[in-house]
């Protein structure tokens, strides 16, 4: 795909792009990346999709190790991108840089707060894009803009130059068009080969989640059918299983109140030394989990305990699950405020396991609900981020 002629696609910060040279040889050399504007590159500052994040926030001298490491194998940065207000987002909107293109479907959202990393990557702009995932926001706009994305196991990626949203489920990912540039990326940032023999190193068992397809609009289920049955074909043991006993609506709450808690001590000091300004949205956000209880937390704690669990025992060695990554196609942008926090709220209940329990997830692209991308998702338990990839290019071929 040609990239559209300058920011048309509204993906990248305003003014001069942000490029660094790769090293000439490594695995990666030829290659293009962006990076979202919440990981640092050096003698740029890092906006953190809010005007009055850099007065407080010196510009780095050093890249984040994740963009180190990128550089190291080869590949170039082709600029910033922009992210939710301070990654506290999941729609791709925001109110200081704007909403970039949802190249697939230009009048929807193309979901955050990973969201000009995914736009990029959607209209050709680069090979490849570096994004954050807290509370979905790889996987919401992989599924909306129609890419493979991951959300590694968490802590498997050094997060180390990357603001904070929420540490104890903070990630790193990616996106990418196809399934071989995905797994390439993933060598370097995951620090292991995958294996040329796909087939002999497939996981033989998929469970899927009827508790999460029912929860999904019937035209997405309807779409993702096929998918689940090729996949299915592929694995060659398929079996219906509850995800969330208690309810997806239950691990829900518990992310929200953990995330929520955890977002507004890391972002509180800014709040109190710099009086920043932020959208409604995001600032009420903050206010709703500077008032969690410690009753609260204590509860939703306990039930990360129980979703871990469930998650280990479901996913024993050789098992994978899969699950549709949101649950409708990307909404139309520029909706008002009160039909929003609704969506936000559903989206959430098919995403949350992620912070919960830390296992990685990788969207898979290839189904469309109207003409709109929506996607598949495949998990496995901690560390089996390899497997997912290797699932991932054994579907693309």
């Amino acid at each position: 795909m040609t990239p559209p002629p300058g920011n048309a696609i509204e993906a990248f910060l305003p003014g001069p792009r942000a490029k660094v040279a790769g090293a000439p040889s490594g695995p990666l050399v030829g290659l293009t990346f962006a990076v979202k504007d919440l990981i640092d590159v050096a003698d740029i500052p890092t906006g953190g999709g809010n005007p009055d994040w850099p007065r407080v926030h010196p510009t780095p001298t050093r890249h984040a190790a994740v963009v180190r490491s990128l550089l190291d194998a080869g590949a170039s940065v082709v600029g910033k991108t922009v992210t939710d207000e301070v990654s506290l987002g999941i729609l791709g909107e925001n109110a200081h840089d704007g909403t970039p293109l949802n190249p697939v479907v230009p009048d929807r959202v193309p979901g955050g707060s990973s969201s000009g990393s995914a736009s990029a990557v959607a209209a050709g702009a680069c090979d490849f894009a570096l994004g954050t995932d807290t509370g979905g926001s790889v996987r919401v706009p992989a599924s909306f803009c129609g890419l493979y994305g991951i959300r590694p196991t968490h802590g498997r990626v050094d997060f180390t130059g990357i603001a904070p949203q929420a540490p104890t489920s903070d990630t790193c990912g990616w996106f990418a068009r196809d399934a071989g540039t995905l797994s390439r990326v993933a060598e370097i940032l995951l620090g292991d080969p995958l294996p040329t023999t796909l087939r002999s190193r497939l996981p033989p068992r998929l469970l899927v989640a009827t508790d999460a397809f029912g929860f999904a609009d019937a035209s997405v289920q309807a779409a993702l059918a096929p998918m689940v049955d090729r996949l299915a074909s592929l694995i060659g043991h398929r079996q219906d299983v509850t995800l969330a006993p208690q309810g997806l609506s239950v691990w829900q709450r518990a992310q929200r109140v953990l995330q929520g808690s955890e977002a507004w001590a890391t972002f509180a000091p800014w709040i109190d030394t710099c009086n920043p300004r932020m959208a409604f949205g995001v600032a009420r956000a903050l206010i709703q989990g500077s008032m969690m209880s410690e009753a609260e937390r204590n509860a939703a704690t306990l039930m990360r305990i129980e979703a871990r669990a469930r998650m280990a025992l479901l996913l024993p060695p050789g098992t994978i699950l899969c699950l549709p990554t949101t649950p409708f196609a990307a909404p139309p942008k520029g909706l008002p405020l009160h039909l929003l926090n609704p969506l936000r709220e559903r989206i959430s209940c098919l995403t949350s396991h992620g912070g919960l329990t830390g296992v990685p997830q990788v969207n898979l692209p290839g189904a469309t609900d109207q003409d709109a991308p929506v996607g598949l998702s495949i998990i496995g338990g901690v560390g089996t981020d390899l497997d997912l990839i290797r699932v991932a290019v054994a579907m693309e071929r």
